[in-house]
Order: structure tokens, then sequence, then C-alpha cells
């Protein structure tokens, strides 16, 4: 399901976001979701949307969670705990289809 909802934002993802920060700890399975999505998804995100920062922030005892940058700076983010690699994926196109 995650992969279908990667290909869905495909190259959208600069249509509303201007950057994608993932926060998550190597280590906690509370981030478990979160590292499997950016092991199994970034590279996907990235060759479809060279011009949109996607940053990967790991440090040790952070809950997981996923920030987005909108136009004039708006950020907004989503609480990524005990998700699992389709809940993040989800999560991400909720942030991209959202309109600031």
């Amino acid at each position: 399901m995650a992969s279908a909802v990667v290909r869905a934002i495909g190259s959208n993802l600069g249509r509303n976001l201007r950057e994608v920060r993932l926060h998550f700890c190597q280590t906690s399975v509370a981030s478990d979701g979160a590292r499997q999505f950016v092991e199994q998804h970034y590279v996907t995100l990235k060759k479809a949307n060279p011009q949109v920062p996607i940053l990967i922030r790991e440090c040790s005892g952070v809950q997981p969670k996923l920030w987005a940058r909108y136009e004039f700076g708006t950020e907004r983010s989503i609480t990524l705990n005990n998700m699992n690699v389709d809940q993040v994926a989800k999560a991400l196109e909720t942030m991209v289809n959202t309109k600031v």
C-alpha cells in the first residue's frame, strides 16, 4: 500500500510543499515505521522530486515526527509514533494534499 501512495504522490510533492523533514530514533520501536519508510521509499520520492529538500534527521531518543514546510515558512507536523510504513505514507500524502 505504501508503494501505491508514493507512486500517487509522484512528482506532486513540490506542488504544495517546500520541504519535508522526517525525525526519528535509530533504535526505538516507536520509530520502526518511519525508518522502514525511509529505507523503502526515500530514493523513489527524491528521484521524482529532485527540487524538494527531503531531510532525514536521526537522533537517539526522539519521537518520530513528519514535518512539512509550505509557502511563506508555514510548518505543520504529524507524530508518527508506532505507525507502520503504510501509515507513514498516508501521513505524507495528507501533508502533500494540505493547502495552507
